[in-house]
C-alpha cells in the first residue's frame, strides 16, 4: 500500500521561516519585543474565569451542538453586537477556535476536488483548508464561477482593511445565483477604529434581511474577550449548513469543552469587558502607529483588527530583518500571498511595557 502524506500537499509552515530573526531579535540588550503573532497578552476577564472555574467539576461529555444555554447567547450577542438577522439557536455552532473550523470547514463540507475562492492576501489556513480537502485554492477578491466554497475576511488579516457593503452584497448575491458557500471569517468585526470604515458582517440585515442561505458568519472570542487559550469560537448562518456541519462535527467527536462553553456563555452575555478591552488596544495602536509612521513607514489600510499593514517599498525580508536589529519581531507580508511581499505586520498584541519598548527603539 502506498500513500501521500498530507505534508507533501501543504505549504512549509510559514513561521518556522522566522526563526533567524527572532535570534537576532531576541539577542537585543532591551529583549525582544515580539509582535509578530496575534496573540491576546492581557488577563481573562475574572467573570469569565470564574464561569470556567465553577463548572470544573462537571463529569460528562459536552453537546457537539452546544448547551442550549450557549446556543441562545451566541444567538443574542451577534443579533445586539452586529445587527445579525435570521438567527436562531438552530443556526449556531461553537466550535474549538475557529482555526480549526476554518480548516476542517471543506473536508466537513464533503467537497473534494472542488474549487475554492481565497482573498488575493490572506490568512494562509483558508488555503491549508482548501488542500487538506483535496481541493483547488483560488486566489481572488471577486467572485469566480465555478466556485464551491469562498473564504471571504472582513476586517482582513493581516491588512486591517474593511470591506464595504457593496463588496459584500456581491458575494451575497453571488451565492444566492450560482449555490456557492460564503464562509465570511470575522473574528476582528469588533476592534474598528475608523469611524467612517465601520465593518459589518456578512449576515448584517441590511443585506439579507432575514435570508442567510449559503452564508456562514466565523466568529471567534479570541481576539475581543483575550480567550485565545479558551478555543473559544462559533459559527453561524444557513441553518441546513450548520445542520450539515454539526452531524459530521458529532461523528469526529469535535466538542467545545463544557467548562469552556460556560465561561463562553459569561463572555458573550457582558459587552463591558470587550468595551475595556478594545479602548486598550486602540492606546496601543495609537502608540505605534505614530511610531512607524515617524521612523519613515506608510501605513495602508490597518482601519480596523489588531495588526498594522507597513512597507517603506522594499522586500518584506529586508524590513523584517530591520526590525530585528532593533529588538522587534514582525511578520512578513509573504506569509500572505504574492502581493504581501512588500509589507509586515505588526501586532498590538504586546503588553504595555514591550509596546513603549518598541516605541522607543523606532525613535
Amino acid at each position: 500500500m502506498s500513500r501521500i502524506p498530507l505534508t507533501s500537499v501543504l505549504p512549509s509552515f510559514p513561521w518556522d521561516t522566522l526563526a533567524p530573526a527572532k535570534t537576532k531579535a531576541s539577542a537585543h540588550p532591551g529583549g525582544i519585543v515580539d509582535l509578530s503573532v496575534g496573540t491576546p497578552v492581557d488577563p481573562v476577564d475574572p467573570t469569565i474565569q470564574l464561569a470556567l472555574a465553577e463548572s470544573a467539576a462537571e463529569p460528562g461529555y459536552p453537546p457537539a451542538v452546544g448547551s442550549p444555554e450557549l446556543r441562545g447567547a451566541i444567538v443574542d450577542a451577534l443579533e445586539r453586537r452586529y445587527r445579525m438577522a435570521g438567527l436562531d439557536p438552530e443556526s449556531v455552532l461553537p466550535v474549538i477556535g475557529t482555526k480549526e473550523a476554518i480548516a476542517l470547514l471543506p473536508t466537513l463540507l464533503g467537497l473534494r476536488g472542488e474549487k475554492i475562492i481565497i482573498p488575493e492576501i490572506a490568512y494562509p489556513t483558508y488555503e491549508v483548508a482548501a488542500l487538506i480537502a483535496g481541493c483547488e485554492p483560488i486566489r481572488s477578491d471577486v467572485p469566480v464561477e465555478g466556485a464551491a466554497l469562498a473564504f471571504i475576511n472582513s476586517p482582513s488579516n493581516p491588512t486591517g482593511r474593511v470591506a464595504t457593503a457593496d463588496e459584500l452584497q456581491a458575494w451575497v448575491n453571488f451565492s444566492r445565483d450560482t449555490g456557492c458557500i460564503v464562509a465570511s471569517d470575522e473574528c476582528y468585526l469588533g476592534l474598528a477604529w475608523e469611524d467612517d470604515k465601520e465593518p459589518i458582517s456578512l449576515l448584517d440585515e441590511r443585506l439579507t434581511g432575514t435570508d442567510n442561505s449559503g452564508l456562514i458568519a466565523i466568529h471567534s472570542l479570541s481576539k475581543t474577550s483575550s480567550l485565545a487559550s479558551y478555543r473559544a469560537g462559533y459559527l453561524a448562518g444557513d441553518t441546513a449548513v450548520i445542520a450539515e456541519l454539526t452531524e459530521a462535527r458529532k461523528h469526529a467527536g469535535l466538542m467545545v469543552p463544557g467548562p469552556i462553553q460556560h465561561a463562553m456563555i459569561a463572555a458573550l452575555t457582558s459587552d463591558m469587558h470587550e468595551d475595556l478591552q478594545r479602548a486598550i488596544y486602540a492606546l496601543r495602536r495609537a502608540k505605534l502607529m505614530r511610531a512607524v509612521l515617524s521612523a519613515g513607514f506608510t501605513v495602508e489600510h490597518s482601519e480596523a483588527g489588531l495588526y498594522l499593514w507597513v512597507t517603506r517599498g522594499e522586500n518584506c525580508r529586508d524590513t523584517v530583518d530591520w526590525f530585528a536589529e532593533r529588538g522587534i519581531l514582525v511578520a512578513p507580508g509573504d506569509f500572505y500571498g504574492e502581493q504581501g511581499e512588500n509589507f509586515v505586520r505588526i501586532a498590538l498584541t504586546a503588553t504595555d511595557e514591550r509596546i513603549d519598548e518598541a516605541v522607543a527603539r523606532l525613535q
